[in-house]
């Protein structure tokens, strides 16, 4: 229980030391945010298949691949349902701030909410992990969410200083979407703890949802500036990272 509380905090932590970073770097490039959400998306695409997908597999028994295929979807299709009843924004185009200042407040809010509203299954999928009693593969999906979560922590400060935002309350906002990765991890642990036989599914939703979040709103959104040859290596990167990482450690 100890290194699940400890990781939930690691998990979330990471959000807040990408926004220290980000008020550090102000203004980051385009060029640059996608690279490294790119790289982010290539650990997150190696975590939900080595860490959540493949397992699953493996706990489904004579059922498993049944289990699995309807899980991603089942994943997939909650955070679907999400975006379409809870408002929020999928993206924030800067250049409006300036003149808008008030109207892109609340965008820039909705913005933050987005990445709330995401980290909430991420942190599931962490706790999920661990469900598995795969402390080393635990770990590693772990890992590949704590370092996606930095760049997010970096997007969201650059956006709300400049929509007028205090620093303080800027830095609480991220701190509060971390906060929420703290509580997916642990509503996930408990999860499968508790009902052990909800294993496999679980693994497989938590990996459908990652699988959803990089396909609708990671590689898009890395594709849009111009520098999606770029993105494309850096996601490769962040997949070929873990998978080193899984080899060494499995």
């Amino acid at each position: 229980m100890e290194m699940v509380l400890l990781t939930a905090l690691g998990v979330g932590g990471a959000t807040v030391i990408g926004s220290v970073v980000g008020f550090i770097f102000k203004n980051i490039t385009h060029k640059f945010s996608d690279i490294v959400l790119s790289f982010a998306a290539g650990v997150m695409l190696a975590a939900a298949v080595l860490g959540l997908i493949l397992p699953s597999l493996e706990y489904g028994g004579r059922f498993g691949l049944l289990i699995t295929v309807v899980g991603i979807f089942a994943g997939a299709l909650c955070l679907n349902l999400i975006d379409k009843l809870v408002p929020h924004l999928h993206k924030l185009v800067g250049a409006d701030i300036e003149d808008h200042r008030n109207a892109n407040l609340s965008k820039t809010l909705l913005f933050v909410m987005a990445i709330a509203i995401h980290n909430l299954p991420e942190g599931i999928a962490a706790g999920v992990g661990f469900g598995s009693n795969n402390t080393t593969q635990a770990m590693i999906i772990a890992g590949g969410i704590a370092l996606q979560n930095i760049p997010e922590g970096m997007v969201i400060i650059g956006p709300m200083l400049a929509a007028g935002v205090s620093k303080s309350r800027t830095f609480i906002c991220a701190m509060l979407t971390g906060l929420v990765e703290v509580a997916g991890t642990l509503i996930g642990y408990f999860a499968v703890s508790v009902a052990s036989f909800i294993l496999p599914f679980a693994l497989a939703l938590a990996g459908g949802t990652m699988l959803y979040v990089i396909s609708d709103e990671m590689i898009p959104e890395t594709h849009v500036h111009g520098g999606e040859r770029g993105a494309t290596y850096a996601l490769l990167a962040g997949f070929c990272l873990m998978l080193i990482m899984d080899v060494a450690l499995g």
